[in-house]
């Protein structure tokens, strides 16, 4: 069983990817958590394959939380996969403590690099530069998959800073990861895409436009997903470019 995380498409695009060539379910995180659904997830004969972003150096906090409270059965053996602009850091000691906590045996861990897609901070690639990026880590999400059907141990971890994944990661969680600042501008057509997008239903309709609570983890499904580009972050989203990758 395959399961992503995927705010703009990237980690959607690498599980889509596994769960072909590995001819496994494919399951969207983003709709058990928006639906709060807490089924059992059963894999008798397949190990779990977990595919998510990395979000200040770990996988993101929802992402953990859900795993955390929900069950799974049959097979204990799990993969992560994890899409990132840069490196992924300490999270490995981060999933191995999660592993311990649910008792699952850690067969794998990759990071695997996509296009930047966080625009509240950094720039997206254009298209042309995204594309290039994504046909370049392509074969490596093909090398996996086939690990993974063939039930292969492996282990793309390089050691970095442990620093980004503590004290940064937390930082960045309670200074930078808040709802406020997100709105529409008047070339918002009312669509409800950003409310259908948003896996934690953050975001209603206030009269013609949306209006964003409290809850929030950055995922960027809102201001990447919108059609007309009529979504804004404060005054650091003016003029960048979106990175939406819609494969599914």
């Amino acid at each position: 069983m395959v399961l992503y995380f995927s705010g703009t498409g990237n980690s959607r695009y690498v599980a889509k990817i596994i769960a072909e060539k590995t001819k496994d379910a494919l399951i969207s995180m983003n709709e058990l958590i928006k639906t709060g659904s807490r089924e059992e997830l059963i894999s008798p004969d397949r190990p779990f394959v977990f595919v998510c972003p990395t979000y200040a150096w770990r996988i993101p906090r929802v992402v953990e939380e859900f795993i955390r409270t929900a069950t799974f059965t049959g097979n204990q053996k799990v993969y992560f996969l994890m899409t990132c602009g840069d490196d992924t850091a300490n999270a490995i000691g981060y999933i191995k403590e999660l592993c311990k906590f649910k008792h699952f045996e850690l067969q794998g861990f990759a990071e695997i690099i996509m296009p930047e897609n966080y625009i509240t901070m950094y720039s997206a690639p254009e298209k042309a530069v995204a594309k290039e990026i994504i046909e370049k880590s392509t074969p490596f999400i093909l090398k996996l998959a086939e690990n993974i059907q063939e039930g292969s141990a492996f282990d793309t971890f390089t050691a970095k800073a442990k620093a980004k994944s503590g004290f940064i990661n937390t930082a960045f969680y309670g200074l930078v990861v808040k709802a406020k600042g997100f709105h529409a501008t008047d070339q918002c057509i009312s669509c409800r895409k950003c409310v259908k997008l948003c896996p934690l239903n953050n975001i209603e309709m206030s009269g013609n436009k949306p209006a964003w609570n409290n809850h929030c983890t950055h995922c960027m499904a809102c201001i990447c997903g919108c059609p007309v580009a009529a979504i804004e972050y404060k005054n650091k989203t003016q003029g960048k470019t979106r990175y939406y990758l819609d494969t599914l």
